[in-house]
């Protein structure tokens, strides 16, 4: 892909990846809790359909805006578009609507890119 091996801009890491996959789940779901007024570990259907729409809503502006999440911002991660530009609103809203379907975020080729990466042009490297 022309990126560097190591350092800013190079691929970034599971670790890094997933844990500010788990920092924008857990702030959407303080966030789904202050909407339905009643606490996270209640779940419940209804629950867990508010906290997939908020994921969904905060990564996809979010990444479209500013290109990542809080996430990714507290974990030196940025995504950034094939083309070398930041990632547009319909990329980034693709993007996300995958990962919160999961199974296209966990299948990924030899660079690391999901399936949600693949399809919407982007990368995910570090800043």
């Amino acid at each position: 892909m022309g990126l560097p091996e190591e350092g800013p801009g190079s691929v970034a890491t599971w670790g890094r990846r997933v844990l500010a996959l788990l920092i924008d789940w857990l702030i959407a779901g303080l966030v789904t809790s202050v909407i339905m007024g009643r606490p996270m570990w209640a779940g419940g259907g209804d629950y867990s359909l508010m906290h997939s729409t908020v994921f969904f809503a905060m990564t996809a502006i979010l990444v479209g805006l500013v290109g990542g999440t809080i996430g990714h911002r507290a974990c030196g991660l940025r995504v950034a578009s094939l083309k070398g530009k930041q990632v547009g609103p319909l990329a980034a809203v693709l993007r996300s609507f995958l990962i919160v379907l999961l199974i296209p975020a966990v299948i990924f080729d030899r660079d690391r890119r999901g399936l949600h990466d693949l399809a919407a042009k982007t990368v995910v490297v570090l800043r």
